[in-house]
């Protein structure tokens, strides 16, 4: 019988398929699934976001939608809007994109912030609410939302509440020069998204969801969660530190973490791998610290480097 994490690294393999080289990525994408979160992918166009999200939904077998986000999206266009019929005299709700399990908000930052809210209610609460009726959104609901780097003009950087609600933001970057030349070489990766069978039934990634729930995590690693998280709050540079919903987000993708690495407790070293990718997009710092050239990254390793690490265990 086929095991939750023989599944996974099915699942995994057959992404590599997929984009060629970032199997170290895809991981961290996954590692954000188990954790039943939402991820922030963020990098230049023509990487192959879209590509990854499309093959995960049709590995999960997952029912998938996409938002292109542009200047004049409006937040009906995703949540959905409620319609008078005359004939009948009835109102009837017709639901928008975000009613599906994977959501692909492509170029998140090109819509306007008040478009930018419509999202927050279904990635905290999985509901939305049109005109004081609220309807529930089906499960998993998982938001994957790439953006364009900062510098890029035409964009509306989105605000700390909305980032909060990220589990993770990753970086797909650019190709090794080999995996380049090989994907010129095929013309296309080793396989397309369309061409893929769904590895895991939508339960049966639930499940493998409520097993990642019962990672055990001892006390002192929580200690340990919490410390890194305080330290972020009192440091000199830091204006807005990490929340308490980032800790607990940083301790569901640790559990993520052991469970790919087959075992069903918590090591600091899970902590410590999944620290950058869950922290990195919630600092808010002192922008005068940039002239001393310290960012968000400089702050998180001193951080690391300076609360205690606990023993090796977790049990």
């Amino acid at each position: 019988m086929t095991t939750g994490l023989e599944k996974i690294n099915c699942l995994m393999n057959t992404l590599n398929g997929v984009i060629l080289g970032k199997a170290e990525i895809i991981k961290q994408l996954t590692m954000a699934l188990l954790a039943n979160g939402h991820t922030i992918i963020e990098d230049v166009p023509g990487v192959g976001k879209t590509t990854l999200v499309k093959a995960l939904a049709r590995a999960l077998g997952c029912e998938f939608r996409r938002i292109q986000c542009t200047h004049d999206l409006l937040p009906a266009d995703i949540t959905g809007i409620t319609v008078y019929h005359n004939r009948t005299g009835n109102w009837t709700f017709q639901e928008g994109p975000v009613f599906s399990q994977i959501l692909l908000v492509d170029e998140i930052n090109r819509a306007s912030p008040k478009t930018q809210s419509a999202l927050l209610e279904a990635m905290q609460e999985m509901q939305v609410t049109v005109d004081g009726r609220t309807y529930s959104l089906p499960e998993p609901f998982l938001v994957i939302a790439t953006q364009n780097p900062q510098e890029y003009e035409g964009i509306f950087p989105l605000p700390e509440s909305q980032l909060d609600r990220f589990t993770m933001r990753i970086t797909l970057g650019y190709p090794a020069r080999r995996d380049e030349i090989n994907l010129l070489q095929k013309k296309r990766p080793e396989r397309i998204p369309e061409e893929i069978e769904p590895i895991l039934k939508v339960e049966e990634m639930i499940q493998i969801q409520e097993e990642v729930e019962k990672v055990h995590t001892a006390e002192s690693l929580l200690n340990y969660a919490t410390a890194l998280s305080n330290a972020t709050r009192k440091h000199r540079q830091v204006i807005l530190g990490i929340s308490p919903r980032g800790t607990l987000h940083l301790l569901n993708c640790a559990r993520a973490c052991a469970y790919l690495g087959g075992r069903d407790y918590v090591i600091p070293d899970d902590i410590q791998e999944v620290f950058f990718l869950v922290f990195g997009h919630r600092l808010v710092v002192d922008r005068t610290t940039f002239l001393e050239d310290i960012d968000e990254k400089s702050i998180l390793q001193e951080v690391l480097e300076t609360v205690p690490v606990p023993g090796n265990t977790g049990k």
